[in-house]
Parts: structure tokens; sequence; C-alpha cells
């Protein structure tokens, strides 16, 4: 185990596609990584439909998502509680899904994990990671994470191919394969508060944020009471045409040293420290919260608190969470 992984480690996954799109059984897609599914970061369907959810019993469902443009629409992300975005190598993002409320039928493009998602991760009660790889030294740390790794390798009855696009573009998830149903709300232990907007703010009708290869716009639309969500200059939408719109969007500034890992071209893989504290803006309700954020222990959520000391609450519904280089 390399010492950083060890030292951060310690410090803490419509019917299924339209009938006009040709799935397959994951056929050859492993665990450990494979041709055509390297860790450089680069790698259409109905509306997802929902899974009853148990009374908060349970754990949350994390799926990793390609966030290239072949990749893209992506199926499912509409229905998650929370989004993660995540930088990678060579510049570019990746998407960490996470379900608790539903489960979409079906999510994808599936992509493999990063060393930070374990940090990330253990905020929840022993979640299922849904990937489609990771580094052959990392996959110990994830194998001794208090979590459920599951793989096409291990669970192939989960994953399918769509033939009609390229790979490694075109695995998908089928959650309720892993998981009988959704937990519920009360599995989030994100450490997010949902209630009345603070007070103060600034009136914003756009934030974007970008990486080196990447970049990403939230527009506020005061007819649908959302933030409409672009990806590299394009709106995002789900595979049916729908605009993707979170209640909430945090951008949080944390800091971002290079990992212990890196792709095939030799490219560091940013770490992203989700512990700590730092400052973060809340966008909701068509106006911007300066915020401090503070997550003491990689098993605690997330705080976020006005100037004054006060917590500052979310819109009810979908959360992004866009992860910036602190200044």
């Amino acid at each position: 185990m390399p010492p950083g992984a060890r030292r951060r480690y310690g410090t803490m996954t419509a019917a299924l596609l339209t009938a006009a799109v040709s799935l397959s059984l994951a056929a050859g897609c492993t665990g450990r990584p494979g041709p055509g599914d390297g860790d450089d970061g680069r790698g259409r369907s109905a509306r997802p439909s929902e899974s009853p959810g148990a009374a908060g019993v349970g754990p949350v469902l994390a799926v990793k998502i390609d966030n290239v443009p072949a990749a893209r629409p992506q199926t499912g992300l509409d229905a998650a509680d929370v989004v993660y975005v995540e930088p990678v190598e060579g510049g570019l993002s990746r998407l960490m899904a996470v379900y608790a409320s539903r489960l979409p039928e079906v999510v994808g493009p599936v992509r493999s994990a990063r060393e930070s998602d374990l940090e990330l991760l253990g905020q929840f009660d022993r979640p299922t990671l849904a990937f489609s790889g990771a580094q052959g030294r990392l996959l110990p740390l994830i194998d001794a994470a208090p979590l459920r790794a599951e793989t096409p390798e291990r669970a192939p009855e989960a994953y399918v191919r769509d033939s009609g696009r390229p790979a490694p573009h075109n695995l998908y998830l089928r959650p309720g394969r892993l998981l009988p149903s959704a937990p519920g709300p009360s599995a989030l232990t994100t450490g997010f508060r949902h209630g009345e907007a603070p007070v103060g703010g600034r009136t914003e009708a756009a934030r974007t944020v970008r990486y080196p290869a990447a970049s990403f716009t939230f527009t506020w639309s005061a007819a649908d009471g959302h933030w409409l969500v672009g990806m590299d200059g394009r709106p995002a939408v789900t595979p049916d045409g729908r605009r993707l719109a979170p209640a909430t969007v945090v951008v949080q500034y944390v800091r971002m040293p290079d990992s212990d890992f890196h792709d095939s071209l030799g490219s560091r893989t940013p770490y992203v420290e989700s512990v700590g504290s730092g400052r973060a803006e809340v966008l909701r309700d068509g106006r911007a919260h300066d915020v401090t954020w503070k997550r003491g222990a990689a098993t605690e959520g997330t705080t976020f608190t006005a100037r004054d000391g006060t917590p500052v609450s979310f819109a009810e519904g979908q959360v992004w969470v866009v992860f910036a280089r602190t200044p």
C-alpha cells in the first residue's frame, strides 16, 4: 500500500434501456482495469422509474458515472439525491451519484473509482459503491474500506452493455439487481440541512465552475425553481431531453494534492480532501450565499454555516456538490 494512500485512508456505488437499444451482459468487464477502460478519466433510454423506499433501512447506493461528451446524456442522474462532481486526470471530471430516496431502473455509463471516493463515502453507513474497476494498487484499499464494492466482476447480473455506444462509455447498472429497494432519505448522513433559505446572499443568474478540460454552468430558472445544468457549454439533459435541474448547488473549495495514483499516461489523479474546512458557495432560490464548510472526520457529514455561525439550509430536492480547488 503506498504510504500516502495509507495515510489518507487512515483518516477515515422506461424499462432498462429503450427497446430500440440493444443491451448485452457485460462480458469481459471485471473489477480490474481492462482494455478500453484505462483509468485516464476519458473515456438513451426511458425515464428512470422509481422503486419504493424502505423506512430508512439499508445502505445508500453510490455510482461512479462517466462525464465526457461520448458518455452523454447520462441515464439516471435526475433520480439521485446528491451528485458529486469530482476532478480527475487530464483536467476532466467524473460524477458520483448517490441514491437513497429512489432507485432508477438504469444508471450510467458506469466508470472507475478513485482514491478520494473512499474518504467521501466514509460519511455513509456501509454504502454500496458501483464502479467499473480501479487501478490495481487501489483495489486493496477499496476492499478494506467500510463499503460494499460491486463491479461487473462481482455482480455480472447487475450490469449491461449498450451495443449502440462505444466502449468504455457503454456500461450500465441496474440498481434493482444490487439493492432490493431504496433505503429512504434518512440514509443520507451527509450533514445537509433542508429548510428555509438563509437571509442575505446576492442575486445570481448563473455560476460557472471550470476545470482545465471541463466546465459546469448552473443557470437559475425562476419558472422551474431550479438551477439548469450545463456541461462544457451545452445543456445537460436526460435521455428523453429534460434538463438536469438541482434545487441546490454547492461549490465547495477544497485542497487537491496529487494522489499516489496516476493514469496510463502518467497523469496524477487529484485527491479531493473532503475532510477539513474551508469556504463554499451555496446556490439556492436564485441567490448565492458565501458560507464555511466543515467536516471533522471521514465518518462525519459536512456542515455549512453562515458568517454569523448559523447553519445554512438547502432547498428541498436534489443537491449538486462541485469540488473546486482552493485558490
